[in-house]
Order: C-alpha cells, then sequence, then structure tokens
C-alpha cells in the first residue's frame, strides 16, 4: 500500500504522516509512506486545501489533519 501525503512539509503535514505510519501499523499492513510538495502534482488530484491524503493512488481526505483512528477507517 502507498499512502501519499501531499502538503508543503508544514507541521500538519507531518502529524498527518504519522498518524498514517501509525493507522497502518496498527491495521497491520505494510505500507510506503510518501510526501509530496510539487504544487503541480498536488493540484493533478484537484485538491485546493492541504494537507491531503492519498491511499494507493485515490484521494481519501483533504484540508484537515486525520486522527490514526479515522485513517485506520479508510484503509
Amino acid at each position: 500500500m502507498i499512502i501519499s501525503i501531499l502538503g508543503s512539509g508544514c507541521r500538519k503535514c507531518v502529524t498527518l504522516a504519522e498518524n498514517a505510519r501509525a493507522a497502518a501499523a496498527a491495521a497491520g499492513k505494510p505500507a510506503e509512506i510518501v510526501k509530496v510538495t510539487d504544487l503541480a502534482e498536488i493540484a493533478a488530484y484537484g485538491v485546493m486545501s492541504t494537507p491531503a491524503l492519498v491511499v494507493d493512488g485515490k484521494l481519501v481526505s483533504s484540508g484537515k489533519v486525520l486522527t490514526a483512528e479515522e485513517i485506520a477507517k479508510l484503509l
């Protein structure tokens, strides 16, 4: 599974990445966490507000920092 964090690398993005890593570990699913900071690539997903979360190429959240529990429900 590939989990992408879309954003500038701000604190919210870092927190979202940490929560995604924790959710994948709790679910027992191997996951690669990828940070995407390129604005063109972020815009290609139609994201207008960061941070955003993409799981296996599918945008599942944008504009908020999800908890590990919320992310686990999306995996």
